[in-house]
């Protein structure tokens, strides 16, 4: 079966300066500055996005000139930055929409559209790849060996690789942890032995690893 080409798009989980996490570091600057002059303010970007053209208006805000210039400048970067990433959201769902093999990739429990762009935009149908364990090592979601008289250890994942993906797969990953709980199926047994055998965070890396392994089959099988 053959695929279509892999989006040639500049999508937001490639752009580090590109997210939610910096437009929550331009809050709590806004924040921190505001607490200096008094002016607490609750946390959340909705919550501080909204007040701080209502403190600026404010005649007798206390805030100095300065301080004030200050806010002006982080309100209009926190501006552009939520436009950049509603632009991009909307990019990436469009790229989605169009390409078969992401919306096969959303089948898999823990991707959504996001991480499904993010995977065929960087390795396309995956053949460059022998089988699912190759995919999974290129991402560093394979355990690093090392051995000790003579005896292979395990010491955790490797984290080289494609960081950007990994850390995409690890976060769907654990949010399939955090749900799994009374449920039945094989699957979700398997996953809450190793929750009860090893924790929720090597659970998680692990139902990540397993989630890559069948991502490849996906993408290079042409499978559903």
């Amino acid at each position: 079966m053959c695929l279509q080409s892999r989006p040639t798009v500049s999508i937001r989980h490639w752009e580090p300066d590109v997210s939610g996490h910096d437009c929550t570091a331009l809050v709590n600057q806004s924040r921190g500055l505001l607490a200096e002059y008094g002016l607490v303010r609750p946390k959340g970007v909705a919550q501080v996005r909204h007040q701080l053209p209502f403190i600026l208006e404010d005649a007798e805000n206390g805030l100095t000139l300065m301080a004030q210039e200050w806010l002006h400048a982080l309100a209009a970067e926190l501006q552009t930055l939520e436009q950049r990433i509603q632009e991009t959201d909307t990019q990436t769902q469009r790229v989605f929409a169009s390409h078969e093999a992401c919306q096969r990739l959303v089948q898999l429990e823990g991707v959504g559209p996001l991480t499904a762009t993010a995977l065929v935009a960087a390795v396309g149908e995956a053949t460059t790849f022998k089988n699912g364990r190759e995919f999974a090592a290129w991402l560093g979601l394979v355990p690093r060996q090392h051995s000790t008289g003579g005896k292979p250890l395990s010491l955790g994942i490797s984290k080289r690789g494609e960081r950007s993906l990994r850390k995409w797969l690890i976060h769907g990953a654990r949010a399939v942890v955090r749900t799994v709980e009374g449920k039945q199926d094989g699957r979700s047994r398997w996953l809450q032995g190793l929750i009860v055998r090893r924790g929720n965070n090597r659970a998680g890396v692990a139902q990540a690893k397993k989630t890559a392994r069948l991502a490849w089959v996906l993408l290079a099988k042409g499978e559903r």
